[in-house]
């Protein structure tokens, strides 16, 4: 179990009722949730796990935890992070945006 796991959600019923809380705090689980009515704090995650859910995960899911973490880390570090196009890097994959962001990187002042 790793410590300081952090368990973030909106403010549904399912996740604020004492019967969930008990067991986040059994396991030494902290919660966090959005603040009533702004959506946007976990948005970029929510847009993540979708992504996830409908371009990878099979519908039927997976036959264990190894295969399902073997198949993930795939898809996160192999497709979504590789090749998969973002439009908000003007369609090219975030490894290939980051990599052009060093190439052209103008640094502020030199320390010589």
């Amino acid at each position: 179990r790793p410590n300081g796991l952090l368990f973030h959600s909106d403010q549904g019923v399912q996740y604020s009722s004492l019967r969930f809380r008990q067991h986040l705090w059994r396991y030494q689980i902290k919660q966090s949730m959005s603040r009533r009515g702004n959506c946007w704090d976990n948005a970029p995650m929510e847009r993540f796990f979708r992504s996830l859910k409908t371009e990878w995960v099979p519908e039927t899911g997976y036959r264990s935890f190894a295969e399902a973490k073997q198949s993930i880390t795939d898809y996160v570090i192999g497709y979504y992070s590789g090749i998969r196009p973002h439009r908000h890097n003007d369609d090219l994959p975030p490894n290939v945006a980051e990599s052009m962001y060093w190439k052209t990187y103008k640094p502020v002042a030199s320390f010589t």
